[in-house]
C-alpha cells in the first residue's frame, strides 16, 4: 500500500473527484472549456495530495497540499458559476459545497501542520 492511500484526504479528494465525473462533467449541456476545467481541477485535487506523500521535506509536502486546496476552491467556483447558469441547480452545489468545505478543513490542517514552527 502507498502512503498516500491512507490520507483521509486523498480518498476525500477521490469521492469528490468521482462525484464531479459521474453527476457534473455527465451533463450535456455543459461548455467544453469549462468541462474541461471543471475535470482537470477536480483531478488536480486528488494528484497533489497524493504526490505529497512521495516528498521527503516537509515543505515540499506542504506545498502539494497547498496546490491541492487551491485546486478545490477552483472547482467550488466553477460550480458556483454553474449554479448561476442554471446548469446546476442549488441542493446539488450544496452537496458539492459540503464536501468541499469538510475537504478544504483537512488540507488547511495539513498545511498548518507542515508550517514551520
Amino acid at each position: 500500500m502507498f502512503d498516500f492511500e491512507k490520507l483521509t484526504a486523498y480518498n476525500k479528494a477521490k469521492i469528490f473527484n468521482l462525484k464531479i465525473k459521474q453527476e457534473i462533467l455527465s451533463l450535456g449541456n455543459i461548455d467544453k472549456a469549462t468541462k474541461d476545467q471543471l475535470r482537470r481541477a477536480s483531478l488536480s485535487i486528488v494528484l497533489n495530495v497524493a504526490e505529497s506523500t512521495s516528498r521527503f521535506s516537509d515543505a515540499d509536502k506542504r506545498n502539494f497540499f497547498v496546490i491541492a486546496r487551491g485546486s478545490l476552491i477552483e472547482s467550488i467556483a466553477i460550480l458556483d458559476l454553474l449554479q448561476d447558469d442554471m446548469i446546476l441547480n442549488h441542493v446539488m452545489y450544496l452537496e458539492f459545497y459540503s464536501i468541499g468545505e469538510e475537504l478544504s478543513k483537512i488540507l488547511y490542517t495539513l498545511i498548518r501542520s507542515l508550517e514551520k514552527k
